[in-house]
């Protein structure tokens, strides 16, 4: 096998990888930054003892998510305000390709990282339960018990109804209008009683540093923004699915780039989750081809 076909045979499994290890650290720079360092092992590799080249690499993506996960998790225990994974913008046949929404992602998080990689491996990617023992160095029995645990964190987590991509999107489209004009009676109408705002910043710019949780709780902290005139410089850019969640882009503040994805159930609002920290916003702003707000 020569470079040319070791690089093609990689490539091919590429976007593959990238996803998996997306699912596995919520950030898509550290993912691409992992699938990198697997392309130079697969360069390295004697591939003439590689039987499956799938195999081969996911393993390698997965042992180097592993290790990167342990310099997060000490990262996010001093992170300024609630963390949210890096907002992506896709279809519904892009979302759908692994199943794995913003709020899985959440329900993610709150594995450990050895649970979550033989759910992601096993019940995501398809992986047989032995060669997740193999990539985890564990025994199939020990596997299948990290991958139960896992799918009931996930089951709880999934909804229980499908919002059409329509309704998601007219919902998010009412709840901007509505906060940001201060229309209240709207506002309360799209939203359960039991939402939850979770806002992440990073510290980098103003966001809400602890969950908003509850409809009325929620309808007076953006009827005083309003009364206020926080929302007179803001301006609604576009509909967009972040994460196969409804949702929107928005410039708050003049300058502030903004993703807000909704989990929507029974037709309110259940979970609000925004996006301020510039770092995570870099490839929203590209795509929308945004200069001169922040990032």
């Amino acid at each position: 096998m020569n470079g040319g076909d070791t690089t093609a045979i990689f490539q091919a499994h590429r976007p593959r990888l990238v996803r998996l290890a997306y699912r596995m650290l919520g950030s898509l720079a550290e993912a691409e930054d992992v699938v990198q360092e697997a392309y130079l092992r697969w360069r390295q590799a004697d591939h003439a003892a590689v039987e499956v080249p799938a195999a081969f690499l996911s393993r390698i993506v997965t042992r180097l998510c592993l290790d990167t996960l342990k310099s997060a998790r000490v990262r996010r225990e001093t992170y300024v305000g609630a963390w949210l994974p890096e907002p992506l913008a896709g279809s519904d046949e892009e979302a759908g390709e692994d199943d794995l929404t913003l709020t899985l992602m959440m329900a993610l998080e709150r594995l450990s990282p050895l649970e979550r990689a033989a759910f992601l491996l096993h019940d995501v990617f398809g992986v047989a339960l032995d060669e997740v023992a193999g990539t985890l160095h564990r025994d199939a029995a020990a596997v299948r018990q990290l991958a139960v645990r896992a799918r009931r964190h996930v089951q709880e987590a999934r909804p229980r109804y499908p919002v059409a991509p329509e309704e998601g999107e007219r919902i998010a489209q009412a709840f901007y209008a509505a906060s940001h004009l201060g229309d209240v009676d709207t506002l309360r109408g799209l939203l359960a009683q039991d939402v939850v705002l979770r806002a992440d910043g990073g510290g980098k710019v103003h966001a809400f540093r602890n969950p908003i949780v509850g409809v009325e709780r929620m309808v007076r902290l953006f009827a005083s923004l309003h009364a206020k005139g926080e929302f007179q410089s803001a301006a609604f850019i576009r509909p967009m699915r972040i994460d196969g969640l409804p949702g929107y882009v928005s410039v708050e503040r003049g300058t502030v780039l903004q993703t807000t994805a909704f989990e929507i159930e029974d037709g309110r609002i259940i979970a609000i989750y925004i996006t301020r920290n510039p770092d995570k916003l870099v490839r929203i702003a590209q795509t929308l081809g945004m200069a001169g707000v922040a990032p």
